[in-house]
């Protein structure tokens, strides 16, 4: 990091995820080692930015916090492109997919079907007979329908297919921004009615029932809460072991993990997981019937969101009965999440950066709007920015998850967003 990097002393979020993750020089916001404005001249705006190395580094940490406990698979829903994904396989890491789009990018990304998981409330029979043909590693039930699509499949394959039951947890194991579980959802089966679950796969030869998927939650910032949901996925684990009387292979304990997006909050402890991982593995070790399993966590955003730069160039800079305006080429079509849009009840700021005037001081809030034709576009509501003119850049940060591929890209006819990964000084297009 360039010693005019961003120091956190009172610092913003912004500030600090500067600090920790990329640098300051001249002004300009510098990513992987490469400023900006050189990233913009290159490529162009809009575009996503996504540095290597901090992929690399989250991995590690998360890693090295589950001490062995749990194996990392990689939820490539929070970001399909395959050249990111590749950095995580190449890590040693699985996939977890849900659909036979994330199939193929998962192969292109170098990840053997056998280390792949599928998940997903409505798999196709097209999606489902392609991805057992090809050794996937295991599918994950989450219908008495699918149960006998799969047994079916089967038969026709002529093999035995590896299953888990995703789970829906009861309410006493929720927690985080979005619960997945402890209420009627369209996801897996409900925990109470697991014998009858169990009972029902146990009646088709061509299924092995190898394991469990419990997901309670996403965007969690509280590690306490993390470990209680991962404990109770472990009493799941052994009591379908014990009905289905034999040892479980794998233990999907889900994803979840969450950033920090927001003022005020918190950033997950990593420190305290791995204090907890200690009593989980005991827990494992006293119990016959997980004994063996492979335990598996399958973040998604906390693996790539801190990687991401969304790169944007001012178009106009106005102002409308005494409130600034900054409108960008770039908005909620290429990323939705950052306009509000995307899960939001009460709609707040990304963390946003005028990313060639790092330094500047600020004029007061200003609305960050993108061109198109709705108020909706808007990705900023009360940024504090320096004085902007067309030609200047802003930078959302946080932004490796849910960028592109979870936007309307379509709205307006307006160009797609380049996406350019930076690796140890170089860059390109991805």
């Amino acid at each position: 990091m360039s010693s005019d990097a961003i120091t956190p002393r009172t610092a913003t979020l912004a500030e600090r995820l500067i600090a920790q993750y990329f640098a300051a020089n001249k002004d300009q916001l510098v990513v992987g080692g490469i400023r900006v404005d050189e990233l913009a001249k290159a490529y162009g705006t809009p575009l996503f930015a996504y540095d290597a190395g901090i992929l690399r580094a989250t991995y590690q940490a998360l890693a090295h916090a589950l001490d062995g406990f749990a194996e990392i698979y990689f939820s490539i829903k929070a970001n399909p492109n395959p050249n990111v994904a590749q950095v995580f396989v190449d890590q040693g890491a699985g996939i977890e997919i849900a659909s036979i789009g994330e199939f193929e990018k998962a192969k292109r990304a170098g990840c053997k079907p056998s280390h792949m998981l599928f998940a997903g409330p409505a798999k196709g029979e097209h999606e489902l007979r392609q991805t057992l043909s090809e050794d996937l590693g295991e599918v994950h039930l989450e219908s008495f329908e699918e149960i006998e699509h799969v047994a079916g499949l089967a038969r026709e394959l002529k093999r035995t297919c590896p299953v888990a039951v995703r789970v829906n947890p009861m309410a006493a194991a929720q927690g985080g921004a979005m619960r997945m579980g402890g209420k009627a959802a369209a996801f897996g089966f409900d925990e109470e009615i697991l014998p009858e679950v169990v009972a029902e796969i146990k009646r088709h030869n061509g299924l092995k029932l190898s394991g469990v998927h419990m997901f309670a939650g996403t965007q969690i910032l509280d590690a306490d809460v993390l470990l209680t949901q991962w404990v109770h996925g472990l009493k799941i684990a052994s009591a379908v072991a014990e009905m289905a009387g034999h040892a479980l292979e794998t233990i999907d304990l889900g994803g979840g993990l969450g950033v920090p997006y927001f003022e005020g909050d918190r950033t997950l402890n990593l420190a305290s997981i791995r204090i907890g991982v200690d009593a989980l593995k005991a827990q494992k070790e006293a119990d016959a019937g997980i004994r063996g399993a492979h335990v598996i966590v399958e973040p998604g955003r906390f693996l790539t969101a801190s990687s991401g730069v969304y790169l944007m160039q001012v178009r106009v800079a106005k102002s409308s009965r005494e409130e600034r305006f900054v409108i960008c080429d770039g908005g909620m079509h290429h990323h939705l999440a950052a306009s509000g849009n995307l899960g939001q009840v009460i709609k707040r700021d990304f963390p946003i950066v005028a990313a060639n005037k790092l330094t500047q001081a600020t004029l007061g809030p200003a609305t960050i709007a993108g061109p198109l034709c709705t108020p909706l576009d808007t990705v900023g509501r009360k940024t504090q920015m320096p004085q902007m003119k067309a030609g200047d850049l802003v930078a959302i940060l946080q932004s490796g998850a849910y960028g592109l591929s979870a936007s309307p890209t379509g709205f307006l006819s307006q160009a797609v967003a380049k996406e350019v990964l930076i690796d140890d000084g170089k860059h390109c297009q991805i």
